[in-house]
C-alpha cells in the first residue's frame, strides 16, 4: 500500500502544476457536444476521489462489503464542472487526493483486503487494496486525456 500512496502523490504533486499551466481556452474547450473537456475530465476525477474515499472508509468497518457504485456521467453533469472555477476545481482535486492518501496510509493493514462492490447490478467485489492500485491506474488513465502522452498505461 505504501508503494501506491507514494506513486499517487507523486502523480498528483507533479500533475497539479501541469494542469495550472494549461490556458483556460485548452481546459474549456469540448471536443465535440458529447465529450468531456479537460475541465470536465478533472471534476470526474474528483467525482472519483470521492467515490473511492468513501469505498476506503466504508470497506473498512461495514459488515457486509458496502455497495458504492458511481454513475460517472450523472456525476460530471449535476456537479456542472463546464461552469467551475479552474482553480477551484485543481484545488479540490489536490486536497481530495491528498485525503485519499493519508486514509490509505493510516489503514490497518488487515483492512487491506476488506472488500467493496463496486457494480451497478451484480456483485463487483474487489478488495480495498486492489481499489487503491485501481484508482491510480484510472487517474493516470484520465490525466492522459488532459495531457496526452504522460502515462503508458492501459486502462479498460
Amino acid at each position: 500500500m505504501q508503494i501506491i500512496i507514494q506513486e499517487l502523490l507523486q502523480v498528483v504533486r507533479a500533475y497539479r502544476e501541469k494542469i495550472d499551466g494549461i490556458t483556460d481556452s485548452e481546459f474549456y474547450a469540448k471536443p465535440n457536444p458529447k465529450k468531456w473537456s479537460k475541465i470536465e475530465v478533472l471534476g470526474h476525477l474528483v467525482d472519483s476521489g470521492q467515490n473511492n474515499l468513501r469505498r476506503f472508509i466504508c470497506g473498512q468497518y461495514e459488515p457486509i462489503p458496502p455497495w458504492i457504485i458511481y454513475d460517472q456521467d450523472f456525476w460530471v453533469e449535476s456537479n456542472q464542472y463546464q461552469k467551475a472555477k479552474k482553480d477551484d476545481i485543481v484545488a479540490l482535486w489536490t486536497l481530495l487526493n491528498e485525503r485519499i492518501a493519508e486514509v490509505l496510509r493510516s489503514m490497518p493493514q488487515n483492512n487491506y483486503y476488506r472488500e467493496c462492490n463496486t457494480g451497478k447490478e451484480i456483485a463487483n467485489l474487489h478488495s480495498l487494496e486492489w481499489l487503491a492500485a485501481d484508482y491510480v491506474k484510472h487517474l493516470k488513465h484520465h490525466l492522459n486525456q488532459i495531457i496526452p502522452g504522460s502515462f503508458d498505461v492501459m486502462y479498460p
